[in-house]
């Protein structure tokens, strides 16, 4: 069965970056197959992104959120939780879990900053609207 439905997770911290994710991802995929979920912070993604993944819904889901320095070194340990519980909750399910978590090296509350990631939100959601497009176009060559 070939799914057309994606689901889009989206952390809240920094939502006025974050929700630039989902503008760069419905730039390819219509609103109309994607399901969109808020979740507190980056740290809840991986749980909530398997759960959704497990229903068999969806083709992939897409899981966004900005991690920063806050001034303590919490948010390297946040990041690879992120990242790894992304990534094992795809390997548990056969589901795509697209990581859109993005952990820059320096981040600065300024308009400038604020700009210069919303713009890379955007490009990153295209991009991992891109790479479900393409798993997915993969997944039906290898059921053929």
């Amino acid at each position: 069965m070939t799914h057309t439905r994606y689901a889009f997770v989206k952390a809240r911290w920094h939502a006025d970056i974050v929700d630039r994710a989902l503008d760069g991802f419905l730039e390819l995929i219509p609103a109309e197959q994607v399901d969109v979920f808020d979740v507190p912070g980056a740290f809840e993604m991986p749980l909530f992104s398997r759960t959704l993944a497990a229903t068999g819904r969806y083709a992939a889901v897409a899981a966004a959120a900005l991690v920063v320095d806050g001034g303590i070194y919490r948010h390297e340990f946040v990041a690879q939780a992120v990242v790894d519980g992304l990534m094992r909750a795809g390997m548990e399910t056969g589901v795509p879990i697209l990581s859109v978590s993005l952990t820059p090296h320096q981040y600065q509350e300024t308009e400038h900053h604020k700009q210069i990631y919303r713009a890379h939100f955007v490009e990153k959601g295209r991009e991992a609207a891109n790479a479900a497009l393409m798993i997915g176009k993969a997944r039906a060559a290898m059921a053929a």
